[in-house]
Order: structure tokens, then C-alpha cells, then sequence
């Protein structure tokens, strides 16, 4: 059985920097930034918020969208952003299966 994938960005409270990463479980690699479970850049520059995710069918869709994504420039990875969060609010919570 094939597992899907999702693309998301995770932001600091300032939303002065952008993370983008890829993963087969959203809610648990949501925890682990928040948590700062995940070591390096996310925990250095404390991107704790996700503001941004898509869903795919496979994960090695997910993997060519993460990598186009992280070629583009600021402009337009806010752009994507916004097409779907347009005040960049923190998702964290429409991940979570139990609140």
C-alpha cells in the first residue's frame, strides 16, 4: 500500500523565515518542530508554526514538490502561502486528530 505525502511550511512567530520539509505524517512532524523535538534549523530559528500544507496522493509526489519549492524565491513561496492561509495564521491545531 502506498502512503500519501504532504508539502508544508513551518514559520517562526514573525514569520521572518520560511522552512519548507516533507513528510508521510503531518501531525507527528508538527509536533516534533513544536516540540523542538527536530534538531538543527527548525529548532534554531524556532519555526514552531505551520502556515502552510498540501496533500498528495504519494510520497514521491510530495518529494518533486518540496524540491521545485525550495528552488523558488521568497515572493513566491509566500504567494503559495497565501493562496491558501492569507493572514498566515498558525495551523498547528488542524493537524492534530486529538485536540
Amino acid at each position: 500500500m502506498q502512503k500519501g505525502g504532504y508539502v508544508y511550511i513551518m514559520s517562526n512567530v514573525h514569520r521572518t523565515v520560511l522552512y519548507i520539509g516533507v513528510t508521510s505524517d503531518l501531525e507527528s512532524r508538527v509536533y516534533e518542530h513544536e516540540t523542538g523535538l527536530n534538531k538543527g534549523f527548525t529548532k534554531r530559528y524556532n519555526c514552531v508554526d505551520l502556515i502552510y500544507y498540501e496533500v498528495f496522493d504519494n510520497i514521491e509526489s510530495a518529494i518533486a514538490r518540496e524540491k521545485a519549492m525550495k528552488k523558488w524565491n521568497r515572493e513566491w513561496k509566500e504567494r503559495q502561502i497565501k493562496t491558501l492561509n492569507p493572514e498566515q495564521k498558525r495551523l498547528n491545531e488542524q493537524v492534530f486528530r486529538f485536540n
